[in-house]
C-alpha cells in the first residue's frame, strides 16, 4: 500500500547536516498493524511524516499502491492526504469551542457531503462515545479525546492511519481499548502504523520496526 524505498532524511542545522534517516527501506499492506519504535531522536517522527506525505525525502523514493509520490508537490500530496491517509496526533489537536461531533467533522467542513453529521455519529458511537457527541473537548477525559481523535481521522474513510504515541496519554484501560479499536479497523483492510514508547502497543500489532541511530534494527 504506501512504501519507501532507500529513504534518506537530512537536516541542516547550525551549519552541520543532520541525518535523521539512513536509507530506510519501509513497506505495510491493507490490513496491517505496525509499531514504529526506539529512544527519542532515532528518526520514528520523521519516518512517520514522510509515509504521511508532511515532508519529503533528502533521497530515496515514497510509492502509494506502486505510483512514486516522491516528488509531487505541496497540493498534490494534500489531496492524497485527503483522500488516502488519517493522523491521530499524541496531543489531539481538537477544536475548543466544537462538540466532539464536530470535531470529528472538521476534515470536511469544505465538502458539499450530505451525508457527514451521519457518518460522524456513526465513526463516534464506533469509539463507545455516542453519549457524548455534543460535548467539547474540556468535558471530556483524556481517554474520550484520543477516541474523537481517531474517529475524527477515519472520516475520510482512508486506507491508512499514522498515530504518533496513541496511548502516550492514556492510562492502561484507557489504551487497551484505543487498541483494540485499532484492531478493529485493520479489520477493515485499513493500515496503521504507530509511533510508540510503549510496549504494549506491541502485544497488538502484527510486528514491531526498531528504529536506532536513523536505521532499522
Amino acid at each position: 500500500m504506501i512504501e519507501g524505498e532507500d529513504v534518506v532524511k537530512q537536516y541542516e542545522t547550525g551549519g552541520q547536516i543532520l541525518t535523521a534517516l539512513k536509507g530506510i527501506d519501509f513497506s505495510v499492506e491493507p490490513g496491517d498493524f505496525v509499531a514504529i519504535m526506539g529512544p527519542s531522536g532515532s528518526g520514528k517522527s520523521t519516518l512517520l511524516n514522510i509515509l504521511g506525505l508532511l515532508d519529503v525525502p533528502t533521497e530515496g523514493t515514497v510509492r502509494l499502491d506502486g505510483e512514486d509520490v516522491t516528488d509531487h508537490t505541496d497540493k498534490q500530496r494534500t489531496l492524497i492526504r485527503k483522500q488516502t491517509i488519517g493522523f491521530v496526533f499524541q496531543q489531539f489537536y481538537l477544536l475548543p469551542t466544537l462538540t466532539a461531533q464536530e470535531n470529528v467533522e472538521v476534515p470536511r467542513l469544505f465538502d458539499d457531503d450530505e451525508g457527514i453529521s451521519e457518518r460522524a455519529i456513526d465513526l463516534l458511537e464506533r469509539v463507545g462515545l455516542g453519549d457524548r457527541l455534543d460535548h467539547r473537548p474540556n468535558e471530556l477525559s483524556g481517554g474520550q479525546k484520543q477516541r474523537v481523535a481517531i474517529a475524527r481521522s477515519l472520516i475520510n474513510q482512508p486506507r491508512i492511519v499514522l498515530a504518533d504515541e496513541p496511548t502516550g496519554n492514556l492510562d492502561l484501560d484507557t489504551g487497551k481499548q484505543i487498541l483494540d479499536e485499532f484492531q478493529n479497523v485493520t479489520e477493515r483492510d485499513v493500515a496503521v502504523i504507530a509511533v510508540t514508547h510503549d510496549e504494549l502497543v506491541t502485544e497488538y500489532t502484527d510486528r514491531t520496526v526498531n528504529l536506532i541511530d536513523g536505521g532499522i534494527r
